[in-house]
């Protein structure tokens, strides 16, 4: 047992006796700690009680500063109808923009400016010597993406200075995107200015939602033209001086309204729904003699406040969307350093991961990727696998129909739906067990229909049965080779593997709980004793004691020894003795698993199968959400200290990314520069494994909530506004001491050290028709019978990582296939 959560388990029962004063007065690291008034209007995130109220999210407390950002640096943002990326090194370049059904990945915009009668090119090009615009830097946001660079020569003797700002923005509803540049004079006498932008001769290629798999769409030259509209190009600027263009890029003649979804048509034509007064300085191309469009076919001139107005709507919707996916997440703080970054960078990276549009299967839709144009899809695995109970916080019960779509998509032939709800690629071996776990995130949070939980187990069972049953006991199953599991090059972790078999049993328990919790007629006693016997042929046929590790079987007899990550999903899903479990934790340390940055997908000490190229599954790195997740394996089992050691291990990504990539590195801090997407839904495993791992909030298929911190020796975390069947939830841990709150009020811990801040819903917790059917909070004892892991307990073998209500996965998907 270590230290922190000895303590823990000391101190839960007087839980209350932390002041609560002192618990509001915890700030983030090296400031005073904040003082928060509350809303002035009514917010989904305020205290009841008017104590400690935290303010809602705003799109600035995502803010990056892209100084900061690690190799490869490519960065883009979205709309959640749309994506584009800067060119690197640039001020005002733009590259390749997706607004599915529309692909423009090699799209290019370049502005020259000419200044005072001299040519001031923009190419980002690296040398000594007058290079032209200078790039300085420039900040993300979830909505657009900011950069300022210089320019500062002598010409004769005369100095020719002025700073540009641009704003990128993706337009929202309709394809393309709006440029604003902000031009000041910096010399004390007038500039004639005048913008020269060029758009590449490249078409709006038509792809139908059912074609966006795991690769961005190609280009193609057979769909509508690129076009480019302005408000005016040119100016002359006093000294002191500044003036805003507005540069806007869309599909069509006049690059105004287009398709968006297979038979829907946008009707805006670019002008605003409302009147929204023009950025400072910004002038209409009807006033200026010197504009014109920079399009072959010499487009219109369109008024700068329009363009303007439709970077502000866009803004707008992102903050409509912020609002509703964050309305039930809580806050945290923290005087731990790079927590919080880390914490927020990983709900970015569920954010951007949420679409919508005509057309869609789901508003919104859950892409696993999407920002680069490519998975637009939604992978079953990763989708319900890795952050199930963060992503239902966000979704609400819209997550429900997210589930819903999946399951019609028919899982046993496919591993991800399109946008439009076609199903894509080759059945995969983790996709129903990954979708019973967000089912049952689902069923704590809202409730779930019986007639659910039935087809969720149709579901299971008809994936189950592709694959062949092994052995003379059929106990096991053969998932065949990488096609359906991973993505190893080399040959090891296939066919006969401990997970995803351990998986199975996990999922079928589940199903058992969700059959019971809802009402739902099925075999709750066969599902339990069928997960009992998959458990106990994992490791009677699977584990190498001399080893200490698990073996995979071939059909031909001979086993592989591969030290895969993936070995700890079994000992998650409670397939573990004792002595294997300490055989397995015997590995994660440094110069096997662990790296100073985070973990690796193969052992470092596995010679047939480490290697370095490729970093999700084959080692070096790992997939994004494989770190945070082994971190939450580690405190579901009561190992706090190693636990965070993992996790620690990653913080540099809240400094370093705006949001997660699909993979990284895990010896240096940085991504691989090609063959990944940039970002992942994965990456939201962070943020669940601070909120159900350290802060130890779990929520239980019968719509309970248990919370049993696991406080670490570098500071305190505190959480704030957690919103859960009507009750609002804070939480602050603390080494020796913590303190649970539910609407405003101390709530103490019963016997065993776990706090009940929810009590279950009832017998079946079908969707909840309220909070008065939530009863009143009893004192805080868990009721009998519930297999909670007690605060300073490891959990019992059978039921490691999952008894409390914490679903989760780690494994590849078959991005080859896609």
């Amino acid at each position: 047992m270590d230290r922190s959560i000895e303590i823990s388990t000391a101190t839960l029962d007087r839980s209350s006796k932390l002041d609560p004063a002192r618990a509001a007065a915890i700030g983030p690291a090296g400031r005073a700690p904040p003082t928060v008034a509350p809303p002035t209007v009514a917010s989904p995130l305020a205290d009841p009680s008017g104590e400690h109220a935290m303010p809602p999210y705003t799109l600035d407390d995502f803010a990056f500063d892209l100084r900061r950002v690690a190799p490869p640096g490519d960065i883009w943002v979205g709309s959640g109808t749309g994506t584009v990326a800067p060119l690197p090194r640039t001020v005002c370049g733009v590259g390749g923009w997706f607004a599915p059904p529309y692909a423009v990945p090699d799209g290019r915009l370049t502005v020259a400016l000419e200044v005072d009668g001299a040519t001031v090119l923009d190419t980002g090009e690296r040398g000594a010597g007058d290079r032209g615009l200078l790039y300085a830097g420039g900040t993300w946001r979830p909505d657009r993406i900011e950069r300022h660079g210089t320019y500062h020569q002598y010409r004769d003797g005369t100095p020719v200075s002025v700073a540009v700002r641009s704003t990128l923005t993706p337009r929202h509803g309709e394809p393309g995107y709006l440029l604003e540049i902000a031009v000041r004079n910096r010399t004390d006498r007038a500039l004639p200015v005048r913008l020269r932008p060029e758009v590449s001769p490249d078409r709006g290629r038509h792809v139908p939602l059912r074609d966006w798999g795991w690769m961005p769409p190609g280009s193609g030259a057979d769909g509508p033209p690129v076009t480019l509209v302005h408000g005016g190009l040119s100016v002359e600027l006093p000294p002191g001086g500044e003036r805003v263009f507005a540069l806007g890029i869309g599909i069509g003649p006049s690059g105004d309204g287009a398709a968006l979804a297979d038979g829907a048509t946008l009707a805006d034509g670019g002008a605003p729904a409302d009147s929204s007064a023009p950025a400072d300085g910004a002038g209409s191309g009807a006033s200026d003699p010197g504009a014109l469009a920079a399009n072959a076919a010499g487009g219109p001139v369109a008024g700068c406040e329009v363009l303007v107005a439709a970077a502000r709507r866009a803004t707008r919707r992102w903050e409509e969307r912020l609002g509703e996916a964050l309305a039930r997440v809580p806050r945290i703080t923290t005087d731990i350093p790079g927590l919080d970054e880390y914490y927020r960078r990983s709900l970015a990276s569920g954010l951007v991961c949420l679409w919508e549009g005509p057309g869609f299967v789901t508003t919104p839709f859950v892409a696993t990727s999407g920002l680069d144009g490519g998975a637009v899809c939604g992978y079953a695995w990763d989708t319900g696998g890795y952050a199930p109970h963060l992503l239902t916080l966000m979704l609400g019960e819209r997550v429900t129909a997210v589930i819903e779509a999946m399951i019609a998509a028919d899982l046993t032939h496919h591993y991800a739906i399109a946008p439009d709800g076609t199903g894509l690629g080759v059945p995969y071996a983790y996709s129903a067990w990954s979708l019973v776990t967000l089912g049952y995130a689902a069923a704590a949070a809202h409730g779930i229909d019986p007639s659910l939980v039935g087809r969720l187990h149709d579901a299971h069972e008809a994936l189950d049965g592709r694959f062949a049953p092994w052995g003379p006991e059929g106990v096991l199953r053969d998932y065949g080779d990488q096609h359906n599991l991973l993505e190893m090059r080399g040959a090891g972790w296939e066919h006969v593997v401990a997970s995803p078999n351990a998986e199975r049993a996990r999922s079928l328990e589940m199903l058992a709980d969700l059959a019971d919790c809802s009402g739902a007629g099925l075999p709750v006693d066969a599902l339990r004793e069928a997960a009992g016997r998959v458990r106990a042929e994992v490791a009677r046929q699977l584990w190498d004691a001399e080893a200490g590790w698990f073996r995979s079987r071939y059909p031909d007899g001979h086993t592989e020894l591969a030290y895969s990550i993936q070995a700890f999903d079994a000992l998650r899903a409670g397939a573990c003795t004792d002595e294997m479990a300490a055989a397995l934790l015997a590995q994660v340390r440094p110069g096997a698993f662990l790296g100073e940055y985070g973990v690796s997908s193969v052992s470092a000490l596995d010679e047939r199968h480490y290697e370095l190229g490729d970093v999700d599954w084959s080692g070096g790195g790992a997939y994004s959400g494989e770190g945070p997740q082994l971190a939450l394996t580690l405190w579901e089992r009561g190992e706090s200290a190693l636990a965070w050691d993992v996790l620690r291990r990653l913080l540099w990504m809240g400094r370093h990314f705006p949001y997660f990539p699909q993979e990284h590195y895990c010896d240096r801090p940085a991504a691989p520069p090609v063959g990944r997407r940039a970002n992942v839904i994965a990456g939201l495993t962070g943020a669940e494994a601070i909120l159900t791992g350290l802060l130890g909030v779990r929520p239980r298929s019968d719509g309970a909530l248990v919370v049993s911190p696991r406080p670490v020796a570098e500071g305190t975390v505190a959480l704030h506004g957690l919103r859960f069947r009507g009750r609002c939830v804070d939480v602050v841990a603390a080494a020796g001491e913590c303190l649970v709150t539910v609407d405003g009020r101390p709530v103490p811990a019963g016997p065993d050290g776990t706090v009940l801040a929810v009590p279950p819903a009832g017998p079946a917790a079908r969707p909840p028709a309220g909070p008065a059917s939530e009863g009143s909070i009893p004192d805080g004892s868990i009721p009998d019978g519930s297999a909670l892991i007690e605060a300073g307990r490891g959990a019992e073998p059978a039921a490691a990582g999952y008894a409390a209500g914490a679903g989760g996965h780690s494994v590849g998907q078959t991005r080859g296939s896609a």
